[in-house]
C-alpha cells in the first residue's frame, strides 16, 4: 500500500536527492487517476481559470471555485498531498483576510496546504499564514496573477537586476516559512543557484531539471488543451486527437443506429409486456 505524502515527505524527499512529481487536477475522476498512478502531490491550480473555464489568465478564478474544485479532488486522492492555489485578490487586501481566505480553502475545501504567488511583497502575508497553522507553498518567477504587471506571460529572471530580485525573493520565503517554492519560467541556471542555496525543496515548471521537482498543468501534458502549448510542456499523450476520434465515432454510430447495440440495453418480461397493450 503506498504511503501518504505529505509536507513533510517534501523535505524528506530533497534531503535524500528524490525527486517529486506533481501534476494539477480539477475535479474527482482526474485526481483519482493521477493518485492511483503515483504521483506526489496534486495541486488544485488557479489554472483551471484557463484550461477549465476558457478564460485568458487566472485572474477571474473566485476563492469559492478554488474551493469547489479542491473539495472534488479531494475526494478522489487517498496518498497525494492536496495543494490549492490561492486565487488573485485573495490574501492582497491584507494579513488577516488571508489567514481567513486560507483557513477556508482547508476547512472547506479540504486542502493540505495552499500555494500563494509572490515574493518580497507578500513575504510578510506569507508567513502569517503559516503562522496561523496553514502549510504555504511559494510561488515565485513568472506569477500568472501578476501577469498584468509583466506585460504578459513572459521568463523571467534573464537580466542581472530580475535575477537578484527572483533569488531574495526564495530567502525571504524560506524564511517566511514555506515548505517548498515553485519556480515558473525562470533560466535553468538560475534555478540550479537557487535550488542549492535553499534548504527547503523547489519545484520547477519551465525552470529546468535542476530543481527538487516538476509540476505540470494535467490538460497540457495530456494534450488536451491545445490553445497555447508553452515551449516547457512535454505532452505525453494527445487526448485531443484520441477525445474527437472517439466522439466521431459515436456521432456516426448514433446516426447509422448502430448505438446502442444489444449488449447496452436492458430486457423485460414479455408477459408484462403484453399487459401494457
Amino acid at each position: 500500500m503506498a504511503q501518504k505524502f505529505t509536507v513533510k515527505s517534501f523535505q524528506e524527499a530533497k534531503d535524500n536527492n528524490r525527486k517529486i512529481s506533481m501534476l494539477t487536477a480539477y475535479d474527482y475522476s482526474m485526481a483519482k487517476i493521477v493518485d492511483a498512478a503515483g504521483i506526489d502531490s496534486v495541486l488544485v491550480g488557479d489554472s483551471l481559470g484557463m484550461v477549465f473555464q476558457g478564460n485568458e489568465s487566472t485572474l477571474p478564478v473566485t476563492l469559492d471555485e478554488i474551493i469547489y474544485h479542491t473539495k472534488a479532488v479531494v475526494r478522489g486522492v487517498k496518498n497525494a498531498l492536496v495543494v490549492a492555489d490561492m486565487p488573485f485578490l485573495s490574501y492582497h487586501v491584507s494579513k488577516e483576510e488571508a489567514v481567513r481566505n486560507a483557513g477556508r480553502m482547508i476547512k472547506e475545501g479540504g486542502a493540505e496546504a495552499v500555494k500563494m504567488e509572490g515574493g518580497t511583497l507578500f513575504s510578510e502575508t506569507i508567513k502569517a499564514v503559516v503562522d496561523a497553522q496553514i502549510p504555504v507553498m511559494g510561488h515565485i518567477g513568472l506569477t500568472p496573477q501578476s501577469v498584468n504587471a509583466f506585460g504578459g506571460f513572459k521568463v523571467q529572471g534573464k537580466d542581472e537586476q530580475s535575477a537578484k530580485r527572483i533569488w531574495e525573493d526564495a530567502k525571504l520565503l524560506e524564511e517566511a516559512g514555506v515548505f517548498a517554492i515553485t519556480l515558473e519560467c525562470i533560466p535553468d541556471k538560475l534555478a540550479q543557484l537557487i535550488t542549492k542555496s535553499l534548504r527547503i525543496p523547489t519545484i520547477g515548471i519551465g525552470a529546468g531539471k535542476s530543481c527538487d521537482g516538476q509540476v505540470l498543468v494535467i490538460n497540457d501534458m495530456l494534450g488536451m488543451f491545445s490553445d497555447f502549448v508553452p515551449r516547457f510542456i512535454k505532452q505525453y499523450a494527445k487526448l485531443n486527437t484520441e477525445i474527437t476520434a472517439a466522439v466521431q465515432d459515436y456521432i456516426a454510430e448514433v446516426r447509422e443506429g448502430d448505438f446502442p447495440a444489444g449488449e447496452h440495453t436492458f430486457d423485460m418480461d414479455a408477459d408484462i409486456l403484453e399487459k401494457l397493450y
